[in-house]
């Protein structure tokens, strides 16, 4: 335990936490990996136990406490071995949440953000599209001001919880020649006329319900709009600083996970009569690749830290998405050959592992994308400012 960010009192809620993911969550995870689908009830479960409110106000029901509490959720929710799990529930919670609590309006956060807090509802948000990846700007989905109503038209894909949630928090262009200043962000109930999901296969992360969604002539009330009109960009990048950290932070934990296996696998296999952890070979390559984690992990703590403390971290949380998904392929891979033949079994967990891990340099912004943005804000002195 890190004491200089974790207090007694983290500690104990790691520990509660890790209570309950094995009680409930472990027994059901290779039903939803094999379904595609996690079932309703444990959303609700979560809700009950307060762990999506971690972050939020508690006028809509949350606990309003300190990163740290996200931090230890996210670490825990790794190490149930789901990516897929996992992302279903941090995508609701501080994906689609985190827009609904800072761009919603009083109304919207009683309609929505106090249920999703409750596990009542869960959400999804939609800003990735067919034709645009990490192009932001270049999105095409429409939505054009008719009387009290917004008419939305177009597309989004790759959709943590596109196909099973309940409402969408979704980006469009409200004044398509504004280019990335005419983008604005809305919300809209799964059941609206004109909204389709199509779950898509993915190598990774078969837990989690990911899909294309398809907008035709969908009709909104205009006060389904969330902040201000052709606002939606820097509202967006204001909160990359968090989905990159979180991406960061998870990719420590996964490492960390796949590093403590390995040595318990390591400790108990024999061959030439002397259990494996005693080679040279695989010990230094193990305090390598532990090194490699911990860095990481130190790092994304003290960007937590500080995006905590209300700093503008996106350089630096763009650096621990970056670097600590690279890390964690590298050293699942390895892990994965400490294993030997059994690495490359669906039984033993980095076979899932590697999978689910390689996601990380591509989800949320590729590396190839971070790595322009880190090198516009030091080569370049281009500042990224908040939304005000």
């Amino acid at each position: 335990m890190n004491s200089m960010y974790f207090t007694e009192e983290h500690h104990m809620f790691r520990e509660s936490l890790q209570d309950f993911l094995k009680k409930e969550v472990v027994p059901h995870i290779e039903k939803w990996e094999e379904t595609g689908a996690v079932e309703r009830f444990i959303w609700k479960k979560f809700g009950e136990m307060g762990f999506f409110g971690l972050a939020y106000p508690e006028a809509y029901g949350g606990l309003n406490l300190d990163l740290f509490y996200t931090v230890i959720l996210l670490e825990e929710l790794q190490k149930v071995n789901s990516a897929g799990f996992a992302a279903n529930m941090w995508a609701h919670a501080y994906l689609a949440m985190t827009h609904v609590n800072a761009e919603g309006s009083h109304e919207i956060k009683e309609k929505y953000l106090a249920p999703s807090i409750s596990g009542d509802k869960i959400g999804c948000l939609c800003i990735t599209e067919p034709f645009g990846g990490s192009d932001v700007a270049g999105m095409r989905t429409t939505a054009v001001k008719k009387d009290d109503t917004y008419v939305i038209n177009g597309s989004k894909t790759f959709i943590t919880n596109g196909v099973y949630s309940d409402y969408l928090v979704v980006a469009a262009k409200t004044n398509p020649e504004l280019g990335n200043k005419g983008i604005s962000i809305f919300i809209m109930d799964r059941g609206t006329p004109g909204i389709s999901a199509t779950k898509l296969d993915k190598l990774g992360w078969r837990a989690s319900d990911t899909a294309e969604i398809a907008f035709d002539n969908v009709v909104i009330p205009a006060s389904n709009l969330m902040g201000e009109e052709n606002m939606g960009f820097p509202y967006i990048m204001q909160h990359f600083s968090l989905e990159r950290l979180i991406m960061g932070v998870n990719a420590h934990a996964r490492a960390e996970y796949a590093l403590d296996y390995a040595k318990q696998y390591m400790s108990e296999r024999v061959a030439f009569g002397k259990t494996i952890d005693k080679f040279q070979a695989l010990r230094h390559t193990y305090a390598d690749l532990y090194s490699d984690m911990t860095i990481c992990k130190e790092f994304n703590y003290s960007v937590a830290h500080r995006l905590n403390k209300g700093e503008y971290v996106v350089k630096e949380a763009t650096m621990s998405k970056l670097k600590s998904t690279k890390m964690a392929d590298e050293v699942i891979y390895q892990c994965l050959q400490f294993l030997g033949g059994y690495g490359y079994m669906e039984e033993y967990p980095m076979a899932r592992l590697l999978r689910d891990s390689r996601l990380g340099p591509i989800g949320g912004g590729t590396s190839e994308i971070l790595r322009e943005i880190i090198a516009k804000m030091i080569i370049d002195q281009k500042s990224y400012k908040p939304a005000t």
